[in-house]
């Protein structure tokens, strides 16, 4: 059954996957439901969760305090004092060129990767499975297998997104963003088996069902931010030039990112009680920030927890955007007036929206593949450089901000991959995940 489901999917593999570039070219469908969430009364949560944000890491060097003899009758006793290690913050500097370094190969369709704060690297493929690298080795059972809900029939559809708790290491719950066979947007909770290397697939808990009007722009990307909330990047729901106006409507949950605290005992979901619309009625209290026509894959970084949101453009413009930590939600970023910083809409007032850091051209490539701030500690000379490359040509930039609060980018390479995502192991080493079923580490 396993093999014979496989080969379907890699036939799908036939057809290029632009997950998110959806450019001119589109076409579009149906509306088959409204898209409004399953959830009628999500409940307002006042705690505020502990934030996990990993400490810093340091580069310590001794230094032993000056100490002036004492002349005293009696010999000295006492033991010269320990030195005090001091903490040098590691310098950052632009990088301009990096090379990548195979890891494995022979995955069915990877989108993404990340881990479960251990040193275990989970990849997941389209189809619905989620494959563990453990010491060089890809493990032959799959983590996970969900293959029977999950539509991966279109281009952007499929297993698209997956995210561990940060208690993991005490609960053992991690949470999915798949496309049903619906095509309807799913964000499920589920638990490790007694394996800690197999998951329980009857774990299911489904939080949020969000029903898409077409098969593009899906988003996928959820992670945790540093305060402990589950971030959810959702598309404008598809076709072109955002039909239903989704993204500039806090009313439905399409074309936003939303913050959910999914701590809750019986298996829903509640609303921190500071995101930013709580108090509107107009619109849904998940809402944390909108504009967004497809936010495919978006970071935060592990030691400021500053925001990068890389979304896909539609005709001319792809972008990155940023928010520093501790932002406080309610941001527009400007889709479908703007496309990156330039107008899509005539009569656009730029001021009014979050402007992009990063932008190129569809001269450069179609398709936008956010990446991750890099903080590991193997390669210090690419520390505090986001990374972040186009699928259709495979080219990598790096971006990265000046003292003075500017950015500046640099082409560091022309790898030639069609790259899905970024992906961040557990000690902040970075690598990419590439459509030819490929990771590959990013190194000098």
């Amino acid at each position: 059954m396993e093999s014979s489901m496989r080969k379907l999917v890699t036939l799908f593999s036939l057809t290029l996957l632009l997950l998110t570039a959806c450019q001119s070219s589109e076409t579009s469908e149906a509306t088959a439901v409204p898209p409004n969430p399953t959830l009628a009364q999500p409940v307002i949560n006042t705690a505020v969760p502990p934030t996990n944000t990993p400490p810093p890491p340091v580069i310590e060097a001794a230094t032993t305090d000056s100490i002036q003899p004492t002349v005293t009758d009696a010999p000295a006793t006492a033991e010269p004092p320990t030195p005090t290690p001091t903490v040098t913050p590691i310098p950052e500097s632009p990088v301009s060129s990096i090379t990548l370094e195979p890891i494995i190969s022979g995955l069915l369709q990877p989108l993404y990767l990340t881990h479960a704060f251990d040193e275990r690297i989970f990849i997941v493929e389209q189809a619905g499975t989620i494959r563990i690298l453990q010491n060089g080795e890809l493990l032959p059972e799959p983590f996970l297998d969900i293959m029977d809900p999950v539509n991966s029939n279109s281009n952007e559809q499929g297993l698209l997104g997956l995210a561990f708790h940060p208690n993991y290491q005490e609960n053992g719950t991690f949470f999915l963003n798949y496309t049903n066979l619906n095509g309807a947007t799913t964000i499920a909770r589920y638990r490790v088996s007694s394996d800690p290397n197999v998951a329980d697939p009857t774990s299911e808990q489904i939080l949020l069902t969000i029903p898409q009007p077409y098969e593009n722009h899906n988003g996928g990307m959820i992670a945790f931010g540093p305060d402990g909330y589950l971030y959810v990047g959702m598309g404008d729901g598809g076709s072109q030039g955002d039909p239903e106006g989704n993204g500039q409507n806090t009313g439905t949950l399409l074309g936003s990112i939303l913050r959910l605290d999914v701590d809750s005992r019986d298996g829903s979901y509640t609303i921190p009680a500071d995101n930013p619309f709580v108090d509107d009625p107009n619109a849904r209290p998940e809402v944390w920030a909108y504009g967004f026509r497809n936010p495919w894959r978006f970071s935060f970084d592990r030691l400021t927890g500053d925001l990068f949101i890389a979304d896909v453009g539609q005709n001319t413009w792809e972008e990155v955007s940023w928010l520093p930590a501790g932002a406080s939600g309610g941001q527009n970023f400007g889709w479908n007036f703007m496309e990156g910083n330039h107008c899509y809409r005539s009569g656009c007032n730029p001021a009014d929206f979050v402007p992009a850091i990063f932008e190129y051209d569809h001269s450069k490539g179609c398709s936008i593949s956010g990446g991750y701030v890099y903080r590991g500690q193997q390669f210090l000379s690419l520390y505090g450089n986001y990374f972040v490359t186009d699928f259709c040509t495979g080219t990598i930039w790096s971006v990265f901000q000046n003292p003075d609060g500017s950015w500046q980018s640099n082409t560091v390479l022309e790898s030639r991959l069609p790259i899905n995502s970024f992906g961040e192991d557990v000690n902040g080493e970075l690598y990419v995940v590439a459509r030819t079923g490929q990771i590959l580490q990013v190194r000098p």
